[in-house]
């Protein structure tokens, strides 16, 4: 992995939410798997320094789509994701009109290419809240990797059916893959 500035989006890689069930009726709903299709970053490798090495990715609310769902009494249908479409642009989820972006910022980088951890600041829905990502890298361009966003401690209640009995885990997984690193034109090394 070579030094440099990297851009970041959906033409290199996937941004994945991952939801699964709590409660008593949780058979009858569906784990989802939610892919972010509009969203870009930046990401500053300082190989010599990793600790000064950053990233930045900004999410479009608006672009999360609902890909698949494990699970349930029955298949998730075109009209079940087209419902949880308006579901979670609505108010009481992101409300995507208010808040159009999600926006992550690194403050510090820790560990090697192969596997580091990066903290940074998580801003969903008008709140600031740290979070850790984990991650590792092929040294060929792939890198992926996870980190656990707490609902509730952005303002989100997690969705509820049938008067509690079914709802989501307030704890998501949020997964990336980056499968290529894109030098941004006229990057060159990164700034020591």
């Amino acid at each position: 992995m070579s030094e440099g500035t990297y851009g970041l989006g959906p033409q290199a890689g996937r941004l994945l939410v991952r939801t699964s069930r709590a409660g008593l009726g949780r058979k009858a709903g569906h784990d989802l798997t939610i892919e972010a299709t509009r969203w870009s970053g930046t990401a500053v490798v300082v190989a010599s320094d990793p600790g000064k090495s950053s990233v930045t990715v900004t999410v479009e609310t608006g672009s999360l789509s609902v890909r698949e769902g494990t699970g349930g009494l029955k298949p998730l249908s075109d009209s079940d994701r087209a419902e949880i479409g308006r579901t979670l642009e609505s108010p009481a989820l992101l409300h995507t009109a208010e808040h159009p972006t999600i926006t992550f910022r690194s403050t510090s980088i820790t560990g090697t290419f192969a596997s580091f951890e990066i903290t940074g600041d998580l801003t969903l829905k008008g709140r600031t809240r740290p979070v850790t990502v984990h991650g590792g890298g092929d040294g060929d361009g792939m890198v992926c990797g996870w980190a656990t966003v707490t609902q509730s401690a952005f303002g989100i209640k997690p969705y509820t059916a049938f008067l509690g009995a079914l709802r989501l885990a307030d704890d998501v997984r949020i997964e990336y893959a980056v499968t290529r690193l894109e030098p941004l034109p006229g990057s060159g090394p990164a700034p020591e």
